[in-house]
Formats: structure tokens, C-alpha cells, sequence
């Protein structure tokens, strides 16, 4: 009798997950494609990867070794 009981008990068990699975692939399948992401500009990350800092530490270098 107890092996009867397991036996119904796997084969539900291996219905339920077969059926859970169909039904997410058949989500997976009605869901519209994800828009790409847009680019975003990217930014310095460092100052110095920053253009403008560095020009500005140019004329700096530059102001500080000028003959006085």
C-alpha cells in the first residue's frame, strides 16, 4: 500500500513540473522583445580621463612656469 502511495505521489510530482514548464515556456513565447537599451554618453570617470580638466591643468602648469 505505502508503495502505491509513493508511486502516485512521483508520478504528480512529475506531472506538476512538466505542466509548470510548458506553461513558462508558453509565457516565455507570448512576451514582445525587449527594447535594447539606450547608449548612454559616457562619461570621464577619473579626472584624468576628463579633456577639459586636463586643459585647465595645462594652463595651470603652463601659468606657473612662466618667467616672472
Amino acid at each position: 500500500m505505502f508503495l502505491l502511495i509513493l508511486v502516485v505521489a512521483v508520478v504528480v510530482v512529475v506531472l506538476v513540473v512538466r505542466a509548470t514548464a510548458a506553461a513558462g515556456s508558453e509565457l516565455r513565447q507570448q512576451r514582445p522583445a525587449s527594447r535594447p537599451r539606450p547608449t548612454q554618453v559616457t562619461r570621464p570617470v577619473a579626472p584624468d580621463d576628463d579633456p577639459e580638466f586636463l586643459r585647465e591643468l595645462g594652463r595651470r602648469v603652463r601659468r606657473d612656469d612662466s618667467p616672472a
